[in-house]
């Protein structure tokens, strides 16, 4: 899958918990869920558990940890697929 596929996913996943519509579609690599897009917490959590269904991944505490940009969201999701 590529970059490109994984950001497109990734971008369909998190857009119902987007509060900043204008950072959605300025969306890039270095876009913080929290800070640009205002995804509050308890819904971060919400994309986690959609990013593992979607991909059939499971994510530990660290990788959770990392995801809070889209560069590393998608970085979490490929070391994960790779490991499958």
């Amino acid at each position: 899958m590529t970059k490109e596929e994984l950001l497109s996913k990734l971008k369909t996943i998190i857009e119902p918990y987007v509060q900043n519509q204008d950072g959605l579609h300025n969306i890039s690599e270095d876009t913080n869920f929290i800070e640009d897009l205002e995804i509050n917490s308890a819904n971060l959590v919400d994309v986690i558990l959609d990013v593992e269904d979607e991909f059939g991944i499971e994510i530990d505490n660290d990788g959770m940890d990392k995801m809070l940009t889209i560069k590393a969201s998608i970085e979490v999701i490929r070391d994960k697929l790779a490991a499958k």
